[in-house]
């Protein structure tokens, strides 16, 4: 009897719900319809743009009626745009802006974008007439490239690039609100103006300044919806500011173009958010040896600040301790002292060289790139030792009685032997020098001159004799 009333206790409780009137029921989220005439796919697929990539949110089946219904009463959908695809990779694209989400889509099955008629959506009714009319010199362009020789397409091609440009143009002046618009002036330049505001001449320098001061004027930082963007739009614009235009710039004006962009954002916490994190993340990464203050700045900044609601109390933590460690070894301040013996047991202490030029190494006969460039850093080492009065204070970093034979061996076999070159074993020191020089990897290499301060950090194989000659050699 226990089954039988189970049964009819679950029957009557879905007849129940199904009798509920319509008003009472759930309502979704979202309803996102498309029906592709002649169509050949059973399946699609509902994403949207987010970063440098895409994210499949939803998949539909093609149902009685031709049609595939994206529709949920538990997620939700970000602003931005999205797109339609197969299995295949065709796609078609579509905005959520502004409007509520159910929209319903038609168009045919040999070219999704040019035959799309929409229901329930001024963003993409404005959407789709923009791509129809580029469609059409987009189309001629392919046909005249057929059709004409390569002296005659090429001024044919400007004339027709100009003409999209207008179009463009037309589009973002007729409704600068539209998503779309607000898409294509996110990439457009502010030109610097030729005179000042008192009507002077304005310098190359001064122009330059103005370009960088104004890159993102037309950016919608404050805008969540511009990050679910093709990476074109959003992530190529911001990165490439920062590779490309800013490339070799010193931190602080690095710094100076950074904050205003954070500020501007944080309107917009998931912008905010994504810029800050791969901010952090470039900086950290950086080989650039005097980037590390950049990232000590975005640390102490925002992830040390009181409303830091984006990353939890552990990663805070994390992140502030690094930041601190990071501080005491930047270019420009005293490196820390160490003090530690050599093979005989004879204690050495950093600070108390009395050389010109020192390069303080952490390394291991264990570690594979140590192998490799370790032999060559001596030979550059013996190269300028007499020239720039230099030394070495090298410290084994994972000193055990396996590794220490190992580090003798090694030495010995790559004549590592000059008396300016100290080979200090890392077991025993003032300090627990892996805490106080971050070591994570090996090999570290720092340039420290007389004073104790640090010239030059994360030296490599390529770069230590640039640096010692531009450097040493310059002083």
């Amino acid at each position: 009897m226990a089954k039988k009333y189970s049964k009819l206790t679950l029957l009557t409780l879905l007849a129940l719900v199904l009798a509920l009137p319509a008003q009472a029921r759930k309502k979704p989220n979202y309803e996102i319809t498309l029906k592709i005439n002649k169509g050949v796919d059973t399946m699609l697929m509902l994403g949207h743009y987010y970063g440098r990539g895409n994210q499949v949110l939803d998949t539909a089946y093609r149902d009685k009626k031709g049609r595939f219904v994206f529709s949920s009463t538990t997620d939700t959908l970000p602003e931005g745009l999205f797109f339609f695809a197969n299995a295949q990779g065709k796609y078609v694209d579509f905005v959520v802006y502004h409007e509520k989400p159910f929209f319903q889509f038609e168009t045919q099955q040999k070219d999704w974008t040019t035959y799309m008629e929409v229901k329930g959506s001024k963003q993409n009714q404005f959407f789709f007439d923009f791509y129809r009319d580029e469609g059409v010199i987009s189309t001629e362009l392919d046909r005249q490239q057929m059709l004409m020789d390569s002296a005659e397409y090429a001024p044919y091609y400007r004339q027709q690039i100009r003409k999209l440009d207008s179009i463009k143009f037309a589009y973002t002046e007729r409704d600068p609100s539209m998503f779309l618009s607000k898409m294509m002036l996110a990439t457009k330049d502010t030109p610097p103006p030729l005179v000042d505001e008192r009507g002077d001449t304005m310098t190359d320098l001064q122009r330059r300044d103005y370009y960088l001061a104004h890159y993102f004027d037309n950016m919608p930082l404050e805008d969540n919806a511009i990050l679910n963007t093709p990476r074109a739009v959003f992530y190529d614009r911001v990165m490439g500011y920062f590779d490309n235009v800013l490339r070799y710039a010193p931190p602080q004006t690095i710094i100076q173009y950074m904050d205003p962009m954070l500020d501007r954002s944080k309107k917009a916490p998931n912008v905010f958010q994504y810029l800050l994190i791969s901010f952090t993340q470039k900086y950290l990464q950086s080989k650039v040896m005097v980037y590390d203050e950049i990232y000590v700045h975005l640390v102490q900044k925002y992830y040390a600040s009181e409303d830091n609601w984006w990353t939890s109390p552990s990663s805070i933590d994390k992140e502030s301790q690094r930041a601190a460690k990071w501080e005491r070894l930047l270019v420009g301040r005293e490196a820390p002292e160490l003090i530690l013996y050599d093979t005989l047991h004879v204690p050495h202490s950093l600070h108390a060289m009395p050389y010109k030029w020192k390069l303080l190494i952490f390394w291991s006969p264990n570690c594979g790139h140590c192998q490799h460039i370790i032999p060559e850093i001596y030979r550059v080492f013996e190269k300028y030792q007499q020239q720039y009065n230099l030394c070495a204070f090298t410290i084994l970093s994972d000193p055990d009685d396996k590794t220490r034979k190992e580090w003798k061996e090694f030495m010995a076999k790559h004549g590592m032997n000059s008396p300016n070159w100290l080979s200090l074993d890392g077991g025993e020191a003032n300090v627990d020098w892996h805490d106080v020089y971050d070591i994570q990897s090996t090999p570290q290499i720092y340039l420290i001159d007389e004073n104790n301060i640090i010239q030059a950090k994360k030296l490599g194989e390529a770069s230590i004799e640039n640096i010692l000659t531009a450097i040493c050699g310059g002083q």
